[in-house]
This record gives C-alpha cells, sequence and structure tokens, in this order.
C-alpha cells in the first residue's frame, strides 16, 4: 500500500494569516447569504436560549419540503423515516461495497485521528477503498480507521436526496466499523444526516451550551469541543455538567436534522455507511433574522 504525504502546511507570518482567515469568512458569508459570519453565529447561539428543553430526538414520517422546513424553523433536531429506505444506495451491502467500488481512492483517518480532529495534521492515508476495507479487516488498531467526509460521487448515483434546503453543499460520506467517532463539534449550518445500513450513537447539545463545552475555532463555521459525553471527565471540564446532552440513536434508514450550531458526537455501533449534505444558505432557525447582504 503506497502511502501519499500530505501537503507541507504552508508558514504564514500572523498578519498573512489573518488576511486568509478574513478572507474566508467573507467568502463563506457570501456563500450563505449572509453579512457576518460572525454575526450568524451570535444570532443562532441567541435564538437557542428561547428553546424548549428536550430529553429525546422525535421521530416524523415523510415530510415534503415545506413541511420539513416549518418543522426545521422551530430550531430543534428531529429525525425522518420513510426517504432513506428508498435510496437505491440502501440496497448496497459491504460484499457489494467491495466487490463494486473497491477502485475508489479514498482518504482514510487513521491513528489518533479523535484528539487531533480539529486539527490542520490530522493523520490521513490515501488508499483505494478495497485497501481500506481490508485495513479494517486485519483490526490492528485501537481506533479504527474511518473514512469521513469524503465526496464519493459513484456513491451519490445512487441517493436521491430531499430538496430540504434552497442551497446544498454537496454529498459527503462516512463509512467505518464499530467504534469510529467523530468528537463533539459544532457547524454552523443546517445538516441533514442520512444513516443508510448500520446504526450509530449520537449526543446532541444546544447551540448556547457551548459556554460549558470549552469550545475552539477550527474556522468560522466549525468548532471543537474536548468533552467527551460518551466518558465524561467533570473534574477537567466541571462547566459541561450543565450542558444538556441528548442520546439519539440513529438505525438504518433514519434521517437526522442536525440545525445549526448544535453540538454533537457520533459513534458507530455497527459496520455503517452514512451520508450528509450541509445547507448553504441562513439557518432556518433564524427565519430571516440574521444579518443578511444586501
Amino acid at each position: 500500500m503506497t502511502q501519499r504525504l500530505p501537503p507541507r502546511l504552508q508558514v504564514l507570518s500572523p498578519e498573512e494569516a489573518a488576511a486568509k482567515k478574513q478572507a474566508r469568512e467573507q467568502r463563506d458569508a457570501q456563500v450563505r447569504g449572509v453579512a457576518s459570519i460572525h454575526e450568524m453565529r451570535d444570532a443562532i447561539r441567541q435564538a437557542a436560549r428561547s428553546l424548549p428543553e428536550i430529553s429525546e430526538v422525535p421521530r416524523m414520517g415523510r415530510l415534503d419540503a415545506a413541511a420539513f422546513q416549518a418543522l426545521a424553523a422551530k430550531g430543534l433536531p428531529f429525525l425522518i423515516t420513510g426517504v432513506v429506505n428508498r435510496w437505491p444506495l440502501s440496497a448496497l451491502t459491504p460484499h457489494a461495497l467491495r466487490e463494486r467500488y473497491s477502485h475508489l481512492p479514498v482518504r482514510a483517518r487513521v491513528g489518533d485521528y479523535v484528539n487531533t480532529a480539529f486539527a490542520p495534521d490530522r493523520a490521513m492515508q490515501d488508499m483505494s477503498m478495497l485497501e481500506y476495507l481490508e485495513l479494517v479487516s486485519a483490526g490492528t488498531h485501537d481506533l479504527p480507521p474511518y473514512l469521513g467526509n469524503l465526496e464519493l460521487r459513484e456513491l451519490n448515483s445512487l441517493c436521491h436526496w430531499p430538496a430540504y434546503f434552497r442551497k446544498m453543499g454537496p454529498p459527503r460520506f462516512w463509512v467505518g466499523p464499530a467504534g469510529t467517532v467523530t468528537p463533539l463539534h459544532c457547524d454552523y449550518d443546517d445538516n441533514i444526516f442520512a444513516q443508510v445500513w448500520g446504526t450509530k450513537r449520537i449526543f446532541l447539545a444546544p447551540p448556547h451550551h457551548d459556554e460549558y463545552l470549552y469550545p475552539s475555532e477550527a474556522n468560522a463555521i466549525l468548532f471543537g469541543s474536548p468533552f467527551d459525553p460518551e466518558a465524561p471527565d467533570y473534574e477537567e471540564f466541571p462547566l459541561a455538567r450543565k450542558a444538556s446532552m441528548i442520546e439519539c440513536i440513529v438505525n438504518p434508514g433514519d434521517m437526522l436534522y442536525v440545525p445549526a450550531g448544535w453540538y454533537h458526537q457520533v459513534r458507530a455501533l455497527t459496520f455503517s455507511l452514512s451520508a450528509n449534505r450541509w445547507a448553504r444558505a441562513v439557518p432556518l432557525a433564524l427565519n430571516g433574522g440574521a444579518s443578511r447582504q444586501s
């Protein structure tokens, strides 16, 4: 197996780094149709303060776009059934993935990709789908290798995404065995997460509870937290006792709506294939309340 090293990180002066960060935030704001990503984040957190507390994620039947948007405007997560199980991709099996898509180039998360999840130098290896599946079968890693956040167009041709968002980013795919995990973080975009096969456990916390979760900025629309709701360390993170954590089991055929700004941690309980898409627009919970570009 040939390992391709990631490109050498460019060393920037503080001024260059600040200018690059500002330019990216301006592009992010333009794509989403808001005047400022910072103002959008603040608006999301402020709106969340008026949300009712929930102890579980409600489950809905199939929704058309209007019904989805009306429900999403309330700012709470929910599960949708009857959509993903109609996709041709849902009929795919792990054996078929190996036989039909072994040639696909993929980039696997390897090593300690949890503690380096939001660092620019997370350990990655380029390989084929077959090489990845054989790496998983070997079972020699404490933390199983993970295919995460990959744009696999061959698999997306077997999906029929509902038009829930006015504008969406490209589909992203997640493949891995039990034990693969994405640590606690939030994206400041609305998200629909489709569980094609396998089962995952997801912990969710509302946006305004970031004040209890010791967040750090990876970029303007992505913040990570060092707190682990599956193994809480309240001595190191005492404020986390105040954070509401909602546990949700996502089963095959489920689609989970994660509103912008909601923290979430995802663990595979079985070998899983998942896909998601982020909106690229004003979050639905703001109902047009964020400062839009004129």
